[in-house]
């Protein structure tokens, strides 16, 4: 029989609009690799990747989901096992950064109610370019309660720290229990709540 190669097992998920950098993201966690060539994610794509957090092999698996209207049926379906969810926006992109409001309705209306979740200012290389400040990204995060860091997957950023800080904090809210075996992971039915008109 096989053995088990990892302690935990972590879903993680990376939501936000179109071209905000989620799959370079991804890509420079799982691969510490980066390109320059965009390739929009076509409905979800997933990634895996081990890391040792306080003597315990930790097994991430993240999802990395499409930006695009089309595909939100698609996504919406894999936020309900998500233990923590990444909403990145582009600090370029105004429109990116308001839609961060609309994510955090999308992450209610589907995602379990004790989700870990972070917001990341992404593109933080560009400075030239920045439309959206620091400090906005701090204040919406504040007010949802949530924590903020700004990254660069081209200059490779706070990338790891990110998923570091993710995990950590569904470690300790998983206490070190499988999340399999944690009453706290039953999946709360919350379909009746949901209102026909859709958002973002």
């Amino acid at each position: 029989m096989a053995k088990k190669t990892y302690d935990l097992l972590f879903k993680l998920l990376l939501i936000g609009d179109s071209g905000v950098g989620k799959t370079c993201i991804l890509f420079r966690f799982s691969d510490d690799a980066f390109s320059t060539t965009f390739i929009s994610t076509i409905g979800i794509d997933f990634k895996i990747k081990t890391v040792e957090l306080r003597g315990k092999k930790i097994k991430l698996q993240i999802w990395d989901t499409a930006g695009q209207e089309r595909f939100h049926t698609i996504t919406t379906s894999y936020y309900r096992g998500a233990m923590g969810i990444m909403l990145v926006y582009d600090i370029t992109a105004e429109k990116s950064f308001e839609n961060i409001v609309n994510w955090l309705r999308n992450i209610d209306e589907h995602a379990s109610e004790n989700v870990e979740k972070m917001i990341l200012g992404n593109k933080s290389d560009m400075e030239d370019k920045r439309v959206v400040s620091t400090e906005k990204g701090e204040k919406i995060a504040r007010e949802h309660g949530i924590r903020f860091m700004e990254t660069s997957a081209k200059a490779d950023i706070n990338i790891d720290r990110a998923f570091r800080e993710l995990a950590e904090a569904i470690f300790d809210k998983t206490q070190g229990r499988d999340p399999h075996d944690a009453p706290d992971r039953v999946q709360v039915d919350r379909r009746q709540e949901k209102t026909s008109s859709r958002c973002c």
